[in-house]
């Protein structure tokens, strides 16, 4: 039996079809030195897109950039756009370069914010010290 568009066994192509309309979200932003990680929720905190500087075709060295900061911020932001997403809650953490570029971005998107907050954790107590040194 020969595998025809007709035929029962003929593999569709699957298509992402959004059917939910969302239209106040949360963007979670992890900026590392080595990565940023960029992920889009509703107001519940169920995905609806996530993306990173890997996914966005740079590796090694570069994915540390803002530039790639960029390019994965925008590309998270043109898929939350599929939802019908309009406003945002913005949740940074962490020391990396996407700390500056996320502001941009989202101005030149033309997004309204509803919060910007940083949720990078504070040491609370520092490192154990060191054991003390015993004179004889």
């Amino acid at each position: 039996m020969v595998n025809t568009p007709t035929s029962p066994k003929a593999k569709s192509k699957k298509t992402n079809k959004i059917s939910r309309v969302v239209q106040k979200g949360r963007l979670y932003i992890t900026a590392t030195f080595n990565n940023t990680l960029a992920s889009i929720t509703d107001d519940a905190g169920g995905v609806l897109c996530w993306t990173s500087t890997g996914e966005a075709g740079f590796s090694g060295s570069r994915k540390a950039t803002p530039y790639a900061a960029t390019v994965t911020i925008e590309n998270v932001l043109n898929k939350a756009r599929q939802f019908g997403l309009s406003e945002l809650s913005v949740f940074i953490k962490g020391p990396g370069p996407a700390r500056d570029v996320v502001l941009r971005v989202l101005r030149a998107q033309h997004i309204k914010l509803l919060a910007l907050i940083d949720t990078t954790p504070d040491p609370h107590n520092g490192t154990r010290p060191r054991k003390a040194k015993h004179n004889k």
